[in-house]
């Protein structure tokens, strides 16, 4: 898995429909429920009739954490909720970014929002691996 400023990455030799329902089966086991779904191919047909790979956004949500980061720093509002995409990278690979929640503690450095930041990296980097476990990493791109 690779790290960027932002997002938690892997490519998986797997189809793009198998990953997307297992993503959202580690979500759902790392305690995240998912709010909202854009599928980026079929709006930007819809848009701009343009066609481009399967892209789709799932905005991830764990609502202990949502509520404790929003406790501490109400305008985190605005970073969620936590955008996992899973997208077709073609024969037969996909990839998975995550929005890392270290972020929030990068913009709005506090105690307490680093241990929700904390908390909602570990998760999610657990989904991740286990995510690789079962499909297998091609290796992390960037």
């Amino acid at each position: 898995m690779e790290l960027s400023e932002f997002t938690m990455s892997v490519t998986l030799e797997a189809s793009y429909e198998d990953t997307v329902g297992r993503v959202r089966t580690l979500l759902a086991d790392a305690g995240f429920g998912v709010l909202t779904e854009i599928d980026i191919r079929a709006t930007l047909k819809a848009k701009l009739d343009v066609d481009v790979p399967a892209q789709l956004i799932l905005g991830a949500c764990r609502p202990q954490l949502a509520h404790r980061a929003l406790q501490v720093e109400p305008r985190v509002a605005a970073l969620m909720p936590c955008n996992v995409v899973v997208a077709d990278a073609g024969g037969g690979r996909t990839r998975v970014d995550v929005m890392d929640p270290a972020l929030l503690a990068s913009l709005a450095p506090d105690p307490e929002l680093a241990e929700v930041a904390t908390d909602g990296r570990a998760r999610l980097t657990g989904m991740m691996e286990a995510l690789t476990a079962t499909t297998g990493p091609t290796g992390a791109t960037a």
